[in-house]
């Protein structure tokens, strides 16, 4: 693991006819690298309609072709929940996980469910104070606790599928070329061995990523035991690199990985100061896509937030990834409009006075 430090400016000079201006509601007008524009991802919304999740989930999954068509020749796969901490109200609600896992597994599928979270109270959290740790122990038992107390292990348990801590156990690197931050990165094992990764965020809003959608949700791919949990080391060594807000962390774990479907749980969403202190807005929506940069993109328009507003975004596309706006995507299910709920803002924080505001130990 290297770390590369390499600057947005430096960045730039290395990356000829990039054009630094956003155009209005979209990233960069140049499509060096990218897919044609008559390639158009597909993203499905649908709509919860008495509270069955499950039917919704299916619903999104049909409007891509079927679990047959977004998991072809995909034998393994991991469905990875954003479970930053073990509270309830902000963090991927099992029936979303539960509902994709059977439909893999009716296709024949081998299936997981891995996560690697940022806290747990009483282990890296201890009354008023949030330490970042690498100990082993502590991270195992702080997984084990979020696991139990967010319905995972019983999930789990009762569909026979593995439950991965991905902070600890045998570990691969995983070569980024021209990564932002890193020229490796350290995954757990079963990462590297899957044919696909689904993320499967909930809807969010984010103080230092202005929103935490499926690329975000990858950051719990960073094992604890190699990056630190909370991940305020990592933070920091991209902060080095330059990363507008969380951007360049980020960018890199979605290219180090074989992400390929993200499903995200707009049933309770969260506004204003998430991921974990803002307030819950009940949106009622199921969003999937098997292009990262256009489900998360679609997902943000309905929250009310363009695409050059986020960094993650426009920083993902400068580096290849398309497409540049929701005009660039077809979406299937409900329109935009009939769901689109402008989200309270994020009172947005550079990661380095947060740092110092949080005051984090290691321990």
């Amino acid at each position: 693991m290297r770390h590369r430090h390499l600057s947005r400016r430096d960045f730039v000079k290395t990356s000829a006819g990039v054009v630094l201006g956003t155009a209005a509601g979209g990233l960069t007008p140049d499509r060096i690298g990218h897919p044609s524009a008559a390639e158009k991802p597909v993203v499905s919304v649908v709509r919860i309609r008495n509270d069955r999740v499950d039917r919704a989930v299916e619903a999104a999954i049909d409007l891509l072709g079927g679990i047959e068509t977004v998991a072809k020749d995909k034998d393994r796969i991991m469905l990875k929940p954003n479970l930053v901490a073990e509270g309830p109200g902000f963090t991927t609600k099992p029936g979303v996980v539960k509902t994709l896992a059977r439909l893999m597994q009716r296709a024949g599928k081998d299936v997981l469910i891995g996560e690697g979270s940022a806290a747990g109270t009483g282990f890296n959290v201890r009354g008023a104070v949030t330490y970042r740790t690498r100990n082993r122990e502590i991270l195992d038992g702080m997984q084990r606790y979020v696991f139990d107390t967010l319905g995972y292990s019983d999930l789990a348990d009762a569909l026979r599928i593995p439950l991965i801590n991905l902070h600890s156990g045998d570990m691969a690197e995983v070569a980024v070329p021209h990564g932002f931050v890193f020229d490796k990165i350290t995954l757990h094992q079963s990462l590297t061995d899957i044919d696909l990764l689904c993320s499967v965020p909930m809807m969010k809003t984010h103080v230092l990523a202005t929103v935490t959608l499926g690329m975000k949700n990858l950051i719990g791919l960073y094992p604890g035991t190699v990056y630190y949990s909370v991940r305020s080391w990592l933070h920091d060594q991209a902060a080095i690199a330059e990363s507008p807000g969380i951007a360049f962390e980020t960018i890199d774990m979605v290219r180090a990985t074989k992400l390929g479907l993200t499903v995200i749980d707009g049933s309770m969403a969260m506004e204003g100061d998430g991921p974990t202190g803002g307030s819950l807005v009940p949106m009622n929506v199921i969003i999937a896509g098997t292009n990262p940069l256009a489900t998360d993109i679609v997902a943000a328009e309905i929250m009310g937030i363009g695409a050059h507003e986020v960094p993650t975004f426009t920083w993902a596309y400068r580096a290849g990834l398309g497409p540049a706006s929701v005009k660039d995507v077809e979406v299937r299910g409900e329109t935009l409009a009939t769901v689109r709920r402008p989200f309270a803002r994020p009172n947005v924080i550079p990661w380095e006075r947060i740092n110092k505001a949080w005051g984090v130990q290691e321990m």
